[in-house]
């Protein structure tokens, strides 16, 4: 009975492995007919055009999250801990989302960033992506501010429609997409959950205070790995 159960565990392993190399495989090759199409809307600058290039933007981040989520699945190690200064970090992240800023009509205002962070490039620079991403998602006008406290705290906040009170306590749980999710019906609920589990590995934590109406502000603390979420 023991080596049945051992034999059934090997081969369920084995299915997982190779549906994470497929899916990640796949996650691979779909970039090329992205930058492709990328390619040919660039070719010519029309409203059409823009709209579609907005519309790729978009497909092209939620690949990047599959695989983030592939390789946070996966058992080997893709972290690579040094020390970083914070606002290079921070500044690829806005560089990325400034298109839908102009878009948007959405004004940016950074503040100055002199932290130095022990941290992993990559992976901080995702879950910046993912809080701007969730900022301009629920922000129809007004302001996006970075700023950094003391104490090694990157703080992203916006003047965006807010979080339900109800849904605080639950944002980091997979898949939950609350009220705003609900309403958007693109919402996978994963971004945040993904934001945990990195910062998790890379020993940050992170608190979301969040009105209805007024607006959302992320703390990410950099320089502190608590074992009780907020």
């Amino acid at each position: 009975l023991f080596c049945e159960k051992q034999r059934v565990e090997s081969a369920g392993d084995k299915e997982k492995s190779a549906m994470l190399e497929y899916y990640t495989l796949w996650a691979h090759q779909i970039k090329t007919p992205i930058a492709s199409m990328r390619l040919l809307l660039q070719s010519e600058d029309s409203p059409e055009n823009r709209e579609l290039l907005a519309e790729l933007f978009l497909i092209e981040q939620y690949v990047e999250m599959v695989l983030s989520y592939l390789r946070l699945g996966s058992t080997s190690n893709d972290f690579v801990l040094q020390k970083y200064p914070l606002e290079p970090i921070v500044r690829q992240a806005v560089r990325k989302y400034a298109p839908l800023f102009i878009r948007k009509k959405i004004r940016m205002e950074m503040g100055d960033l002199p932290g130095e962070v022990l941290t992993d490039e990559k992976w901080l620079c995702f879950v910046v992506e993912q809080i701007l991403s969730n900022s301009l998602k629920y922000t129809p006008k007004g302001v996006i501010t970075i700023r950094e406290e003391p104490g090694k705290v990157l703080v992203i906040e916006d003047t965006g429609i807010g979080i339900a009170e109800e849904d605080l306590p639950r944002i980091w749980e997979k898949g939950f997409t609350g009220l705003n999710g609900r309403a958007d019906k693109k919402a996978t609920g994963l971004g945040l959950y993904l934001c945990r589990r990195v910062l998790e590995k890379l020993s940050h934590r992170m608190e979301i205070t969040s009105r209805v109406g007024e607006g959302t502000q992320v703390r990410i603390f950099l320089d502190t790995a608590p074992d009780i979420w907020q």
